[in-house]
This record gives structure tokens, sequence and C-alpha cells, in this order.
């Protein structure tokens, strides 16, 4: 029912639709609804800690929700490039998920919880340059101070940890209060005065968790790369970690959450915040950043991290009525600063070794990861932020 007959072939409806569109605008299109997504996350999530939900609960929901997810398309899209699983490879799968999941989802609620969602944002762009340093710190990438491209990539570093540092030191007076307009809007919404921004919390703390969030983060990218170029089945991969990342936070739960109440969900708003982490924050959002990767690249994908910063800036003040800072604003400028000068050099990197040697040079599209992969954010947010 879902085809239509005429000179498209049988071609379906959204088919059609989606031919009205230049597959470039379909891209922007689709990052734009990907930045939205995750930035949603980071509110949803400082929502759900504001609540009380437990931070070990809330990421084995969500990961769990992601596994069921991912684990049918794994299990029929990759039956022919699945590699037999071997010991090995689950030991791998396993010391990635501790990086990958169980440290850097760790890390991040428990920066969120100290912080606010629009510097955990910010902080999240120093991934890219973080990953450049670790990359060239164990030789994986080379660094050549003779060519301009190299030259971005390390001053971009130095702004980024220049801005991290600005950002856990110096919180700085407040520049915004949302007004009293929008303070009365969220009084009069019982569910909005609920997820008030809590106080109380150590902001510096906060930082340096995050800190050790992208830490996390960066490594899992800098390590996953050798791994996916011997088992290049990406769903697989990604649900092989998740389910793994699920086992390891039930096992830290039975040390640190042993209140059985804090396994249940208890309101509708706690249901709507794991499943939003779960389905849309986790599992399509994995999807339709793949899709981008695939065809804009890898640094297309990255030049669009900046805009969920501000999306959540936005979101955070109606939702949750939170307050800018001076340091945060400056340590941000800063961070998105040094992400573009890591992309450019990325980026006109690849533009010279495509001249020099054209056939040595993967498309973001080969099964194995092309090197210019090492500056794009996590494939899935159930691995990484989130």
């Amino acid at each position: 029912m879902a085809e239509v007959g005429g000179g498209n072939g049988g071609a379906t409806t959204a088919q059609r639709i989606m031919g009205w569109f230049p597959e470039r605008v379909q891209l922007h299109l689709a990052m734009l609804a990907l930045q939205f997504g995750y930035a949603g996350f980071h509110v949803v999530s400082r929502a759900a800690l504001n609540m009380g939900i437990s931070k070990i609960v809330f990421p084995v929901y969500r990961n769990i929700l992601a596994f069921i997810l991912l684990l049918p398309f794994a299990y029929f899209l990759e039956k022919k490039e699945r590699p037999p699983i071997t010991l090995n490879y689950l030991i791998q799968f396993f010391l990635l998920a501790v990086v990958g999941i169980t440290a850097n989802q760790g890390f991040y609620l428990l920066g969120l919880d100290n912080t606010s969602p629009t510097f955990a944002s910010a902080i999240q762009n120093s991934v890219p340059a973080i990953t450049f340093l670790m990359a060239a710190i164990l030789r994986i990438e080379k660094v050549r101070l003779d060519r301009k491209d190299g030259l971005s990539k390390v001053f971009g570093t130095l702004f980024c940890i220049a801005g991290a540092s600005v950002i856990t030191l110096y919180k700085g007076p407040t520049i915004y209060s949302p007004s009293p307009s929008l303070n009365k809007v969220r009084e009069m919404s019982p569910l909005l005065s609920s997820l008030g921004d809590a106080n109380g919390k150590s902001w510096t703390l906060g930082c340096v968790y995050l800190i050790g969030h992208c830490l996390s983060w960066s490594g899992w990218l800098v390590l996953q790369a050798p791994v996916l170029k011997k088992y290049p089945a990406r769903l697989s991969f990604t649900s092989y970690q998740c389910f793994f990342g699920i086992l390891q936070f039930i096992v830290l739960a039975a040390f640190m959450e042993r209140d059985l109440n804090s396994w249940l969900i208890h309101t509708g708003s706690e249901l709507f915040s794991v499943f939003y982490a779960g389905v849309v924050a986790s599992g399509i959002a994995f999807a339709v950043q793949i899709w981008c990767i695939q065809k804009g690249g890898p640094v297309f994908v990255a030049l669009y991290q900046p805009v969920q910063t501000l999306v959540v800036a936005l979101m955070a003040s109606v939702a949750l009525g939170e307050e800018f800072y001076l340091g945060g604003i400056i340590g941000a400028i800063f961070i998105i600063i040094g992400l573009y000068m890591v992309l450019w050099g990325k980026n006109e990197e690849r533009k010279y070794l495509l001249q020099k040697n054209p056939p040595l040079l993967q498309s973001p599209t080969d099964n194995d990861v092309p090197r210019s992969s090492i500056v794009q954010p996590l494939l899935s947010q159930s691995n990484g932020n989130v």
C-alpha cells in the first residue's frame, strides 16, 4: 500500500518525498535533527538527576534499551560481514566497554549532576582535539609542524585545553538569568518547576568529571579504530559493547546501589527520560549519525557539534531555568575555536594526502576506518556522551 505507481517505477511515498530534496540538503537536515536529539538528551538527563533517579540505574536501563534496539539490526544486516567471534574479540569488546560505556557514561552523569547541560555540551566539543592529542602521543597520528595543517591541529588542541581549563577553574559572574516572564511560565507548569536547576553542587569537581568523560570518549575513539579494521561489523561491534556495558554497570550497582527501590521507575517523567536516552539518543541517533558519516564524512559530522551547545543552552534555559556564567561562555568560545582549527587541519591534511597519493587514501564509506575518522564524534551516544 505504501507504493505509488507511475513513472517512478513503484517508488515508495517516503522515497518520492526524499527525492524532492538534494542529498546535501538531506544531510544538513539530518545533522540539525541529530543535534536537537542530542541536546534534548543533555536536558532530559539533568532533569532525571534532579528528580532523583539513580546515576547507576539510569545507564543500566538506557543501555538495555539501546541493546534491544541494535541487536536485531546487527544480527540480520551483518550476517555476511560479521567475522566469527573469538575470545580475543570478546576481551577487546569488554575493555572497550569499560572505556567507551562504563567510564564514559559514569563520568558524564557525575559531571552533569554537578554542573549544567550547557557546559557539559561545551566541554564535549574538545573531544576531537583530545583524540588528536592521544593519537599523536601513540603515534597513530603524524604531526607535521612544517605544514599549516599540522600547526592548525596543534594550536586547535591548545585552544581546547585552554577552554576546558577556563570552564573548570573560573566560574565567574552570572551574565544571563532567565527573564521574569520565562520564570512565570515555568512556575505555572508543575513539570517544569520540578525540573529546576539543582543547587549545592561542586562546580570544579563536576568539570573534572566531565574532563574524565571526554578523556574516556577520546580514548574509545583511538582504541576502537584498530579493532574495527579487523571487525568491520559496526552494529555488532556496538551491540557487544552495550552488552558488556550493561554487565559492568550491574556489577557496580551491586556495590553502590543496594536499595531495591532505586530500580523502580516512580513517575512518568522518569520513564520518559530513560526511554529518550535509550531509544532517541542511542538507537535512533546512532542510525542517523552512521548515515551522515557515510554520506558526508566524519569531518562534516563533527562540524555540527557546536550547534548542539547552542541548542542545549536554549533548552536548558527554558526547561531548567539555567543561568549562564562568564567563565563557561569564555571557555566554550575557546573550545569551539579549537574544534574548528583541528577539523580544518584534518581536512587540509586529507586534501594534501589525496593530491600526493590518491589511490592510498580511503573514502569515508570504506569498511575500514579512515584516518580522518579520528575526529568524528562517537558513532553511538550509547557509547559516549552521553
